[in-house]
């Protein structure tokens, strides 16, 4: 009797949807409804793709190469990596109105930041601000957790170590001079990495957090002082550095390094002639890479960007298709019967 009362205490309410006794309904779905259904969605892609392409293609971009790779480079001297502090310019032009607001990016070829050991050699833990993870950094860090001398390295890892460390300045030549063209750093990187993925350890001043611990080996500065004119943009929070720890997934790619919204050239880069002071500091040839500085505007479907368009373009001719394909041999097998 006891067994009894509970088998019925373990079954569910007597409603029509634990008893699954609900109402359903079930489409029958015939040639009067899927062929004008595929024509519809078909004429809609078609029209969603063609306004993704024509604003792909209203989007400007400008993409120089700067690696030095050949000898009549301004660059080429750069290559040489006994070279430290070296400094180059490459001269371009722009014939009309280059469109506000300008980002301004650096992009590496054949660099696979999403290989797997290369993407988990990283401290979480110490990422967030956590001081006990400063001078034990996490094994995952793996090669760069310490450097010769055992001493603990803050930002420990792969990621951290190889960050991009070339630094730009635009300048239009105006009556022979140079005029610079002002920078925007903030706001580069995600706001979630920015106030919830990285932190800062709560002590002031910032340095002190680091006593004890070493810089990235490549780095020429810790990490408290990334930002030499913005004391509020170093450590583990610089923008410049969320940026590069927000990892790539295909080999060639770009990352924003700047835009242009301040000043005369808040609406756009006049046309003219222009220079772009570069340090070159990153080697690439030892991977057959390659870099490059792109200058692009955005649209309200963001940076240029041809495959989505072309993919609802081709989506919708083949609904169209098969709407045609579906309606002849409807036609063809069906309509003898009827008569």
């Amino acid at each position: 009797m006891v067994k009894e009362e509970k088998s019925f205490a373990n079954r569910p309410d007597n409603t029509a949807f634990t008893q699954q006794r609900l109402p359903a309904w079930q489409p029958m779905l015939s040639a009067g409804i899927v062929i004008p259904g595929f024509v519809v969605i078909g004429l809609a892609f078609i029209g969603i793709g063609v306004a993704l392409f024509i604003t792909s293609r209203s989007i400007q971009v400008m993409t120089i190469d700067y690696t030095g790779m050949e000898p009549d480079s301004p660059c080429f001297q750069c290559t040489n990596e006994d070279l430290k502090n070296c400094k180059c310019s490459m001269d371009f032009s722009i014939d009309t109105l280059f469109q506000g607001p300008v980002f301004f990016y650096y992009g590496l070829s054949n660099y696979f930041q999403n290989y797997r050991r290369y993407g988990v050699s990283k401290d979480d833990a110490q990422l967030s601000g956590d001081l006990d993870y400063f001078k034990t950094p996490s094994d995952t860090c793996a090669p760069y957790e310490y450097d010769s001398d055992k001493n603990p390295i803050a930002p420990c890892g792969s990621v951290a170590n190889s960050m991009f460390n070339d630094t730009f300045k635009l300048f239009q030549i105006k009556s022979g001079k140079n005029v610079e063209v002002p920078f925007d750093g903030k706001g580069i990187a995600w706001w979630t990495d920015y106030n919830v993925k990285f932190r800062n350890p709560s002590v002031t001043p910032l340095r002190n957090a680091f006593n004890g611990t070493v810089k990235p080996l490549n780095w020429p500065r810790p990490a408290y002082e990334l930002d030499t004119s913005d004391p509020a943009n170093n450590g583990f929070i610089n923008q410049d550095f969320l940026v590069w720890m927000r990892r790539a997934a295909l080999p060639d790619f770009r990352k924003l390094y700047r835009r242009i919204t301040q000043g005369d050239y808040a609406a756009g880069l006049p046309a003219g002639n222009y220079t772009i002071e570069i340090a070159y500091n990153y080697p690439v040839l030892s991977f057959q890479g390659s870099k490059t500085v792109t200058l692009s505007n955005v649209s309200w479907m963001g940076g240029k960007n041809d495959f989505l368009g072309i993919a609802y373009l081709v989506t919708g001719s083949l609904c169209v298709f098969m709407s045609l394909v579906m309606l002849i041999v409807y036609a063809k097998f069906k309509f003898p019967e009827e008569e």
